[in-house]
């Protein structure tokens, strides 16, 4: 795999990867032009779902479009939802507090180059906040992400998010197990994730929200999170 040249699209810097052993004999096929006509048919069609998608989406469920096919997610378990809503009120008080950007969690829609997925947590820094107001239907790629596993999505999360999320440059993603107590922290070094931490106790330090250290008691537990936004209060 050779990295041949990075592009700016809605100021996101999206890295573009050859696979040269693939596309070598492509190129060089005399049946060039009819590979060229079915991939451009395929992602003409797959757009036409995609703008399906589109017009389909409620509020009232958790929908994303991956690799062409629409995803509805079942209800999550209600400790799923409590971890979310721990991460989302520690994440948002600090971000609030320090003017440092903007949290959402679930419902926003964060659109990829070729997926549309509904991360648990995201965190926007200051200049992708400005892109975003109460009108903001499709989200740019987070400076970080959040998803917390269920045994629905555990196979996208480290696989096909993990990957589209890096390739987006999404600097900082966490994947958090609610039932093990686990968080796994990501950080983007030279275009891919590299495990920073994996643990069920101490402390973890947020790279793209600075200055945020986040007991991990805080993250599984209401009324530790809730403690330390109190705690937070009287700095």
């Amino acid at each position: 795999i050779k990295m041949m040249k990075c592009l700016a699209e809605g100021g996101v810097i999206i890295k573009v990867i050859f696979m040269e052993a693939l596309l070598e004999p492509l190129l060089k096929s005399s049946q060039l032009p009819k590979y060229i006509e079915q991939l451009s048919s395929f992602w003409n069609n797959e757009q036409k779902r995609r703008k399906a998608f589109y017009e389909e989406m409620d509020e009232s469920r958790k929908m994303e479009f991956i690799e062409g096919e629409i995803i509805i997610h079942s209800p999550a378990l209600m400790k799923h939802t409590e971890v979310v809503q721990n991460i989302t009120r520690v994440f948002s008080f600090f971000v609030i507090e320090k003017e440092l950007g903007r949290v959402s969690s679930e419902k926003s829609l964060v659109r990829l180059t070729r997926n549309d997925f509904e991360p648990d947590v995201n965190f926007f820094g200051k200049e992708k906040s400005k892109k975003i107001d109460d009108s903001t239907l499709f989200f740019p790629a987070p400076d970080l992400v959040v998803e917390v596993l269920s045994k629905s999505t555990q196979k996208i999360d480290r696989g096909l998010k993990f990957d589209d999320f890096a390739l987006h440059g999404v600097d900082e993603f966490w994947i958090v197990d609610s039932v093990k107590r686990v968080v796994e922290q990501y950080l983007l070094e030279k275009g891919k994730y590299e495990l920073n931490l994996k643990t069920k106790e101490g402390h973890i330090l947020c790279r793209a929200i600075k200055g945020l250290k986040i007991p991990i008691e805080a993250i599984f537990s209401e009324k530790e999170s809730i403690k330390f936004v109190k705690e937070l209060l009287k700095k």
